[in-house]
């Protein structure tokens, strides 16, 4: 008799898709707002842009990493759902069918795996990945909300913000739950000791923090803005001392370690720079936002499907090492979209895609290579059952 076979892991699946959505949708949404081609009407805004990066391609990188193993018809169905909301937010974007499917998906999603974190986890500071969830799914309902009104720009693009603040506080909560104890591995296979993993009271201290600050956010009070900076920035600090008693000077020889490492500094350069556009106009905080979209979440989310997928099939997250490099394509970007060099701001905004693409492009032909050697060994394993 045939053993029952497993549930395939999500992340097989919609990892593929979501670098390869990445790849896509980025450089024809930058090129649809500045009109160098014809796109969809949701792609033609800011607020097109960032919808689709953060609920058409971040949430599917974390609900595949979060997910595990899931019977196909879950997979493939988030998957139409996925498509549907995708398309219809492409042509359609302020109808209410538009916002119906596409609060659907979110809440699909949401309603999987906040429960993971909000039932078995029993100290608050675990249960924070649960709340981060369901606060992206109000963001999701807000944003669709403001688009059926008169002017939806302002508070569609507050709540934008809201859903990058909430993912700033999921990239610092899982990061450092996956770096943490990567590094202590790593270290003790050098004959040395990491004393300081977790940092329960840093961890618990900046979660505080950026939790205010994103209720913050949603309140009109004048001085709301002020104490948000004064947040932001004692987070930004107390990050930094909780990475550098991490050691990361150690973690050479180890590229997929250096890339989580680059993702993760960058989500403190984000904080800072939300800080610097809330208390003066020199800086605008479409820079900011970059910061932690391209810079943080764009390397992590890479370094992530990258290092859970080579796991699941070659058993070593740093097999290929030679991959991560195109992570520092994903910082090229950052810097291009802060418009940090000599060039000129088209040149920039044009660099800064191509250099994206070409990261997500990659990773996307990686993964399905691995996808490749994962069926290939299944298929051996199997016959070798049968005889």
């Amino acid at each position: 008799m045939k053993a029952k076979a497993k549930p395939p892991f999500a992340h097989t699946y919609w990892f593929p898709l979501a670098a390869l959505y990445s790849a896509l949708i980025l450089p024809l949404s930058v090129g649809g707002q500045l009109g160098w081609f014809a796109v969809p009407t949701g792609l033609q805004f800011a607020w097109g842009h960032g919808h689709e990066m953060i609920f058409g391609f971040a949430l599917m990188v974390i609900a595949g990493y979060l997910a595990g193993p899931q019977p196909k018809p879950y997979i493939f169905t988030v998957i139409g759902l996925w498509l549907v909301a995708r398309l219809s937010f492409w042509f359609a974007p302020t109808i209410m069918v538009t916002a119906m499917i596409n609060i659907a998906f979110v809440g699909v999603l949401v309603w999987k795996l906040a429960p993971i974190f909000l039932r078995t986890a029993k100290k608050w500071r675990n249960k924070s990945a649960g709340f981060v969830l369901v606060g992206l799914a109000i963001a999701a309902l807000g944003f669709h909300s403001a688009m059926q009104s008169d002017q939806p720009d302002d508070w569609s693009l507050r709540f934008l913000l809201e859903a990058v603040l909430l993912l700033s506080i999921l990239m610092f909560y899982m990061g450092g739950r996956i770096i943490a104890p990567a590094l202590a591995g790593h270290f003790q296979s050098q004959n040395r000791f990491l004393k300081d993993r977790v940092q329960p009271r840093f961890e618990g201290s900046i979660l505080i923090l950026l939790f205010s600050v994103s209720i913050l956010n949603l309140m009109p009070f004048a001085w709301a803005k002020s104490v948000m900076a004064a947040f932001l920035l004692s987070s930004a600090l107390l990050c930094v001392v909780r990475v550098l008693r991490w050691r990361p000077w150690w973690s050479y020889g180890r590229a997929d370690l250096l890339a989580m490492l680059l993702g993760y500094s960058w989500i403190v350069v984000g904080w800072v720079g939300i800080t610097l556009s809330l208390i003066t106009a020199n800086f605008p905080i479409t820079k900011a936002l970059h910061a932690i979209t391209i810079g943080a979440l764009g390397t992590l989310t890479f370094t992530v499907m990258s290092r859970t997928r080579s796991h699941r099939v070659l058993r070593d997250t740093n097999a290929k090492p030679f991959v991560f490099i195109l992570a520092l394509l994903i910082t090229a970007a950052a810097l291009f979209r802060l418009n940090v060099t000599w060039l000129g701001y088209f040149q920039s905004i044009l660099l800064a895609a191509c250099c994206w693409s070409f990261a997500f492009i990659g990773l996307f032909v990686w993964l399905m290579w691995l996808n490749k050697i994962e069926k290939r060994v299944k298929r051996q394993r199997q016959l070798m059952q049968d005889k």
